[in-house]
């Protein structure tokens, strides 16, 4: 058995892949993160009676916001993220490296994981030395945000990522997972991301 932490604390690791790419680790760069897991809401119907019926709403989108200070426009090249202005346009062919404005939306994967072995990545798969681990991926969602505040000295950027709770076949996007660090328990590595294979 693995030596079981307090808390989640000090190190997450963060890895975005889009559909037919290598996943790219952002971890380096990341300050903090936060995950808004899509609610499963309901509404509340009075009757004459004053008896209350259940009517249930679709699940909303999840996000997930990264604090982060990247030093480059976007990723050139590699698999250490370098910025974040490609995951919302389209990287121009010249050089130097440039993003300009444009009307493609890309789809990405995201996966963050905490994990009592430090060698581990978001995508690894983890089964010897025993470790305890929790992961959470979102696939086929998109960065619809990314904002850069200079406002406290240093260039920080908030990053957003949505993603819908299921796609148009009623697969979920969304998986969260953990391991106890137990023996006889693995965490698979994810897939290639693609279009047809999510994790």
């Amino acid at each position: 058995m693995a030596n079981i932490p307090d808390t989640w604390s000090e190190t997450c690791r963060v890895a975005i892949a889009g559909q037919g790419e290598a996943d790219v680790q952002f971890s380096a760069i990341t300050e903090t993160v936060d995950i808004g897991f899509g609610d499963k809401e309901f509404d509340a119907i009075a009757t004459v009676r004053g008896a209350r019926l259940v009517k249930f709403n679709p699940q909303e989108p999840t996000e997930i916001t990264l604090e982060a200070y990247p030093l480059e426009a976007g990723t050139a090249s590699g698999t250490t993220g370098k910025g974040f202005f490609d995951l919302i346009n389209t990287v121009s062919t010249t050089t130097p490296f440039r993003v300009d404005n444009d009307f493609t939306r890309e789809k990405y994967r995201i996966a963050l994981l905490w994990c009592t072995d430090s060698n581990k990545v978001p995508g690894n798969q983890i089964t010897s030395p025993a470790a305890m681990a929790l992961r959470v991926i979102a696939a086929d969602g998109y960065f619809t945000s990314v904002k850069p505040s200079f406002t406290d000295g240093v260039l920080k950027f908030s990053v957003k990522y949505k993603v819908a709770p299921f796609d148009k076949n009623a697969s979920s996007n969304v998986r969260v997972e953990s391991i106890d660090g137990s023996t006889t328990m693995t965490l698979a590595t994810l897939a290639t991301y693609t279009a047809s294979t999510k994790f």
